[in-house]
């Protein structure tokens, strides 16, 4: 077989999503984009929504498009359409259509005030959305960090023990998502996420000035976690600029602050 199967290389790509809504009456709802390109080995390490990080044209056809894939296969539910953003072509691609709740679903719930999970079981009992997408109102920008038992210092290589201290710090546009207690177990045999740390403010410089303030007073300790990484992360110039693509971290060299609050003890 002679044929050749050419495929687009994409040099520098972004993550972008959009979340949706469907219920059984066929009304689609696009609750916003985020921006998922902080990653390594392509796992989400930081999400953001409200982001004012991509052109506003490139934003509308995403939700554009995030509708229309959604109405094509008469999808029913709470759902992620993903794509990738060709940075120097300008060029957005379909990558993958997520059927369900992600983990970074709380950004988008920050920035619309609507509860995902509830509209999810709402759809699934039949009922209208009952409101239009002109009444989706997207305010101020939302930052989640993903919180593993992870240690950045060697390559994340995962932290498994127990819990010893814990606080996790709260105030005004804070939120945490999280299973953990002081004294839990942290195994070594699933996902090595801790928590989920969102933060939102009223424009994305608000909202990193209180990930800083948070960062500083989160502790964990009896596991080591990437939240050094988080810290030493938001200092870095290119984050601040949002000048990042999906390779940004694996290309970026970051000075780990002391690992103190989250040092593993013996």
């Amino acid at each position: 077989n002679g044929d050749l199967y050419i495929e687009k290389f994409v040099t520098s790509m972004r993550h972008i999503e959009a979340q949706v809504l469907r219920d059984t009456q066929g009304n689609t709802r696009v609750l916003g984009i985020r921006d998922c390109s902080v990653q390594r080995n392509n796992q989400k390490l930081i999400e953001e929504s409200g982001s004012t990080l991509l052109p506003q044209e490139l934003r509308d056809q995403v939700m554009t498009d995030a509708a229309k894939i959604a109405d094509a296969v008469d999808y029913v539910g709470a759902g992620t359409v993903e794509f990738i953003y060709d940075v120097p072509n300008n060029a957005t691609y379909f990558m993958e259509m997520n059927t369900r709740i992600q983990v970074e679903h709380p950004v988008t719930e920050t920035v619309t005030g609507i509860d995902l999970v509830r509209e999810q079981i709402r759809i699934a009992s039949g009922e209208e959305l009952g409101y239009g997408q002109d009444d989706i109102r997207l305010t101020g920008h939302a930052i989640e960090c993903r919180i593993n038992a992870e240690d950045p210092a060697r390559n994340f290589i995962p932290s498994a023990g127990k819990i010893t201290a814990l606080h996790q710090p709260g105030g005004p546009g804070v939120r945490i998502d999280s299973h953990i207690y002081q004294g839990y177990d942290m195994p070594p045999y699933y996902d090595s996420l801790l928590a989920k740390l969102i933060v939102s403010g009223r424009d994305r410089t608000e909202a990193l000035a209180r990930l800083r303030r948070v960062l500083t007073e989160y502790t964990i300790e009896g596991v080591l976690t990437t939240i050094p990484f988080h810290r030493a992360l938001i200092e870095e110039a290119n984050f601040i600029a949002g000048r990042f693509n999906t390779d940004y971290v694996a290309d970026t060299s970051l000075e780990l602050d002391s690992v103190s609050p989250a040092t593993k003890q013996d």
